[in-house]
């Protein structure tokens, strides 16, 4: 039998390797990297208020400091805070603001609380059958992060028809697109 071969270790640019060289210097245990207040965390939240405010820039067509160049003489106005909820755990981020509330980010949109992917996380443990205080327990144990139990029914599980997967005994109500996973019991 002969073996797949293994594809080329790519490269990476000699810049990011100084970057990450640096960002590590101090680096002695996992948490410093990613445990709440790790490198993961900080970076994640600079790179992302960085990347709002380049889009409020191109939204703006100036600069923070630029000269006004849109013909409506829409600005900056501050920043709003938000707290979003991801595999991270919480991520407090400072979200720009402009003066006429016409900014529509596309990075971290308007009302959006969480990243992408969390919400079928929960939807996979109900699966699976996990009950509520047990789902609350795993996500605070895994993100650190506390969660109601209105959140279940109010995030994403009722729009996907999966509001009766909440433990072992609603395995009946399991909707058909799920029905490969637990497959109903004839009464």
């Amino acid at each position: 039998m002969t073996e797949p071969k293994r594809s080329k270790r790519v490269k990476p640019d000699p810049e990011l390797v100084k970057l990450a060289d640096a960002l590590l210097a101090n680096y002695q245990k996992p948490e410093d990297l990613i445990g709440e207040n790790g490198l993961l965390k900080q970076l994640t939240k600079m790179l992302v208020e960085r990347a709002l405010e380049t889009e409020m820039t191109e939204h703006l067509g100036h600069g923070m400091s630029g000269a006004v160049t849109n013909s409506t003489g829409n600005t900056r106005n501050g920043h709003s805070a938000k707290t979003l909820q991801g595999d991270f755990g919480e991520l407090p981020l400072d979200i720009p603001r402009d003066r006429q509330g016409a900014f529509e980010p596309q990075l971290v949109a308007k009302h959006q609380t969480r990243w992408s992917g969390f919400d079928d996380k929960i939807i996979s443990l109900y699966a699976r059958g996990l009950s509520v205080r047990e789902i609350q327990g795993h996500l605070e144990e895994m993100y650190g992060t506390e969660v109601s139990p209105t959140h279940f029914g109010s995030h994403g599980c009722r729009e996907r028809g999966c509001e009766g997967l909440a433990g072992p005994s609603a395995r009946s109500a399991v909707p058909n697109s799920l029905s490969g996973l637990y497959p109903r019991q004839s009464a």
